[in-house]
């Protein structure tokens, strides 16, 4: 039983619910709740950095998509040289910045006595690509997974919401069958590194699973938090 449960991270790959999970989860917990987004879809997060509400504007008027990442491996990021390698850098702060105000925002609402129910985690989604041990990585990558490993405040909880590769992608045809089926190895072998992990099953109908990731996270609450309680409205982040 976890006396300090303050933060729970719901993840999984594409197509798992997580967003329509966290929207019902604080209904169903005996706790008051706060729900922040901790993504890279901007659209999806009410919090922001200015500079971050700037990119987004740009986004829209190129008509580029509303994501934000801090992928600086492999090809087509950035031109080579001095100005190529001040642009990534430049990428890479202010990624670092948003990851942090959001980090702060989180941080606000528990201090204030809530529970914070994370939709998605900076530390899970990168966890495989930046965090972990790499060949090939640039020192970029190495730097944001750095922090993100060692300094990046890391959730109480974490709830992998798990289904068959074919399921997401029928669910929400966005990546191919092998890229989903290696983001669902991925989040499973989170179970290896972080020290609270509890998969549920996410090809069961949407009110089960609110169900078992509401039992899972009143399991670690303290043992004075009843059933009975009341939740306080949601805030999204």
């Amino acid at each position: 039983m976890n006396r300090r449960l303050r933060t729970v991270a719901v993840v999984g790959p594409d197509g798992a619910g997580k967003s329509t999970v966290v929207a019902a989860l604080p209904a169903a917990l005996p706790v008051s709740t706060r729900t922040v987004y901790l993504g890279v879809n901007l659209e999806a997060s009410r919090s922001m950095l200015p500079t971050t509400r700037l990119a987004l504007e740009i986004k829209r008027r190129g008509r580029g998509r509303p994501v934000l990442t801090a992928r600086f491996d492999g090809p087509g990021h950035g031109r080579r040289g001095i100005l190529g390698g001040a642009r990534r850098t430049l990428r890479l702060v202010a990624w670092m910045a948003e990851e942090w105000y959001r980090a702060v925002v989180v941080l606000n609402h528990t201090r204030s006595g809530h529970l914070v129910i994370c939709d998605r985690h900076f530390l899970c989604d990168y966890h495989a690509e930046a965090v972990a041990p790499r060949a090939g990585r640039s020192i970029l990558s190495r730097i944001h997974g750095w922090q993100l490993g060692h300094l990046y405040p890391r959730p109480d909880l974490v709830v992998v919401l798990d289904a068959p590769a074919e399921i997401l992608h029928a669910r929400k045809n966005e990546d191919d069958l092998d890229s989903l089926a290696r983001r669902r190895r991925e989040y499973l072998a989170l179970q290896d590194v972080l020290p609270a992990v509890v998969v549920i099953d996410a090809t069961q109908p949407l009110d089960a699973v609110v169900a078992a990731v509401a039992a899972a996270i009143v399991d670690h609450l303290p043992d004075t938090v009843g059933a009975g309680g009341t939740a306080a409205p949601s805030e999204a982040g």
